[in-house]
C-alpha cells in the first residue's frame, strides 16, 4: 500500500498544474459519467441483438456480459483517474505511460476523428426522432443547395438539410454554454442526465405494470437457453451479440477529461465511474427485461 502510494504521488508530481477550477462534485462526476453513457443505444440495439442470440436466456446474458464488462473496466480505469487526475483523460495516461508522441497521436485523433464523430452521430439521431414530432426537421428539407463534387467517382451533393441545421444549432448552444461557465455546464448536464435517467425508470416501472398484469408465458428451461449449446458456436454469437450492449455503454470514459476540475479526484473519481456505470447498466437490464415481457421471444404459428 506504502509503495502504491508513493508511485501515485510521484506521478501527481510529474503532472503539470493546469490552474482550473475544482468545482464538480461526487454527484456531478456521477451524472457526467452516466449522461455520456444513456443514448439512442439502449433503444435501438436490442431487437439487433435478440435476432443474433435467439433465445432470452442469451439475450439477458449478452446485456449481463456487457454490465459486467463495463463496470470492471470502468473500475480498472478509475485508477488511472485517481493515479492521474488531471484534464486530459486517456491523452495524459497514454503520454505518461507510452511517450508525449502517442500522446499526440491520440489528442489530434480524437479531436478530429472520435469525439467529433461521436458528436456528429448524436445530433444526427436527435435531428432524426426530432422529425417525428417537428416535420420540417428532415433530411429532405433542403435549405441551401451549393452543388455538388465527385470523390473516387461518387457524386455527393453538396446540401444543408433543416436537419443538419438544428444538429448544427444544438452543437453550438451546447458549447456555449459549456464555455460560459463550470457550474452552468454541470447544472444543464444534471438536467439532463436526472431527466434520461427517468425516463428509463419510467419505462422499467412500466414494464413491472406490464408483468404485473400479464402472466408469464410457459415456456421450458430448453425454450428459454434455445439455440445455446455452450460450445464455440454458443461462444461466438454471445460474443458478436455483445457489441450492441457495448455500443450502448460507451463513453463512461468522458469524466477524466474533467479531472483538474473534479473536487477530491482521487476518491470522486473512481467512485464516480463505479457508480455511474453500474446504475446505467443495471438500469440497461431492466429496461431490456422490460422489453421481453412485452414483446417476448415466442414465435405463434402462422394459418395456413
Amino acid at each position: 500500500m506504502a509503495e502504491l502510494q508513493t508511485t501515485t504521488n510521484a506521478a501527481s508530481a510529474n503532472l503539470p498544474s493546469t490552474g482550473l477550477v475544482k468545482g464538480l462534485s461526487l454527484f456531478d462526476s456521477t451524472t457526467l459519467v452516466m449522461g455520456s453513457m444513456i443514448g439512442s443505444g439502449v433503444f435501438i440495439v436490442a431487437a439487433e441483438v435478440g435476432r443474433q442470440v435467439g433465445s432470452p436466456g442469451l439475450f439477458f446474458l449478452a446485456w449481463l456480459l456487457s454490465g459486467l464488462m463495463t463496470v470492471i473496466a470502468a473500475v480498472s480505469y478509475g485508477e488511472l483517474a485517481g493515479m492521474m487526475p488531471t484534464a486530459g483523460g486517456q491523452y495524459v495516461y497514454l503520454r505518461e505511460a507510452f511517450s508525449p508522441l502517442f500522446g499526440f497521436l491520440y489528442g489530434w485523433t480524437l479531436f478530429l476523428v472520435i469525439q467529433t464523430g461521436t458528436i456528429a452521430a448524436v445530433v444526427v439521431a436527435f435531428g432524426k426522432f426530432l422529425g417525428e414530432f417537428v416535420p420540417w426537421v428532415s433530411a429532405q428539407t433542403i435549405l441551401l443547395n451549393l452543388g455538388s463534387i465527385t470523390v473516387f467517382g461518387h457524386t455527393i451533393a453538396m446540401t444543408v438539410s433543416s436537419q443538419q441545421l438544428i444538429g448544427i444549432l444544438v452543437i453550438v448552444v451546447l458549447s456555449a454554454l459549456n464555455v460560459l461557465g463550470l457550474r452552468l455546464g454541470a447544472a444543464i448536464q444534471n438536467i439532463f442526465t436526472v431527466v434520461k435517467v427517468t425516463a428509463l425508470m419510467a419505462m422499467v416501472a412500466l414494464g413491472i405494470w406490464w408483468a404485473l398484469g400479464h402472466p408469464v408465458p410457459a415456456i421450458s428451461l430448453q425454450g428459454f437457453w434455445k439455440g445455446a449449446h455452450w460450445d464455440l458456436a454458443t461462444l461466438t454469437v454471445v460474443s458478436v451479440a455483445l457489441v450492441g450492449p457495448l455500443f450502448s455503454s460507451d463513453a463512461w470514459n468522458n469524466v477524466t477529461f474533467t479531472g483538474s476540475e473534479v473536487i477530491n479526484p482521487q476518491r470522486n473519481l473512481p467512485l464516480s465511474l463505479f457508480l455511474g456505470t453500474a446504475i446505467v447498466c443495471t438500469i440497461y437490464f431492466l429496461c431490456n427485461w422490460g422489453y421481453y415481457r412485452a414483446l417476448p421471444f415466442t414465435e405463434s404459428p402462422r394459418a395456413g
